[in-house]
């Protein structure tokens, strides 16, 4: 996180019960929006945070059904709510409705924060600066200089993509099943950006599953791996942002081939920091984050099976 922002007071992270006792009419308000909510991590992340800055904000959930998000930006507004995390469905309806969008929110054509700034709202993407955070946390892997593959071309896809091409990738490989996707998700990459195949993986010094095979209720079994494990080994780093469940098997079969392994709980950690600060101006206490998830003594990819998260 940068350092040059101001530190806050220390809150007591100890005791997040203080919070809800601590609220008033000048309370800030923030949240997450989006359909379904309920099972968001986002306020817990939101609140720790405000906790340990000592200030005066809470977080929690919107949900807000699919079509309606223009409409919820327009209330949210007028109610004085200062941001709001965007997830699933909203993300490219919000960015069609916001004032002004930042660099990244403007190539991706998807929103997951807003701020407001000056009455109007700012919409910005910082999903993939948050994978990039997550695997540089304890110096554990940059990707500048070394050759990316990214499985998938959906939202959380072509932010990875160019995310890593900004940080300095040498090479993102985009690996999907179809094709006009591909292309137009490793387009984002610029002149490091091409489409591959799954042969290209053993090659590559990050892999980053970005579909959803491998979660709670999406089969996720061999049939559907579009990356055998069998090409993945030692010297790389392997991540499936699927964080339910915390290890999927085709990352603990990675693990098991010897790669590092890391599961998409960072990303949401470090996304949601950048969040923070683009609404509070200070810098995210990112181990507290990371403690409230029940990850605390997680500091990057690990060896062997078992993800970060």
């Amino acid at each position: 996180m940068a350092s040059d922002r101001p530190v806050a007071a220390t809150g007591d992270g100890e005791h997040l019960g203080s919070l809800r006792t601590g609220l008033s009419a000048s309370t800030r308000l923030v949240g997450v929006m989006g359909f379904p909510v309920a099972h968001s991590l986002s306020p817990l992340l939101h609140n720790t945070a405000f906790v340990h800055l000592g200030v005066d904000w809470v977080s929690v959930g919107f949900p807000v059904r699919p079509g309606r998000a223009a409409a919820a930006l327009v209330g949210a507004r007028e109610l004085g709510i200062q941001g709001l995390s965007v997830t699933m469905p909203h993300k490219e309806d919000v960015a069609a409705s916001v004032a002004t969008r930042t660099p990244a929110a403007e190539r991706l054509g998807a929103v997951n924060c807003v701020a407001d700034v000056h009455g109007s709202w700012l919409g910005d993407n910082t999903d993939g600066a948050g994978l990039v955070a997550a695997l540089a946390r304890g110096g554990q892997f940059d990707p500048a200089g070394h050759r990316c593959l990214v499985i998938g071309a959906g939202g959380a896809a072509r932010a990875v993509i160019a995310a890593l091409s900004d940080a300095g990738a040498t090479e993102v490989v985009v690996v999907n099943r179809t094709a006009e996707r591909a292309a137009a998700a490793a387009a984002l990459a610029g002149a490091v950006g091409r489409v591959g195949t799954p042969d290209d993986a053993s090659a590559c010094d990050l892999i980053v599953n970005a579909t959803p095979a491998g979660m709670d209720d999406v089969a996720g079994g061999p049939a559907g791996w579009q990356i055998d494990p069998g090409l993945l080994g030692p010297h790389q780093v392997v991540v499936d942002l699927v964080y339910h469940p915390p290890v999927t098997p085709w990352l603990a079969a990675a693990g098991d081939r010897g790669a590092m392994t890391a599961n998409g709980l960072g990303m949401l950690v470090h996304q949601a920091a950048l969040q923070i600060e683009r609404w509070t101006g200070f810098e995210a206490p990112v181990d507290a984050m990371w403690a409230a998830v029940g990850a605390g003594g997680a500091a990057g990819p690990r060896a062997g099976s078992g993800p970060t998260g």
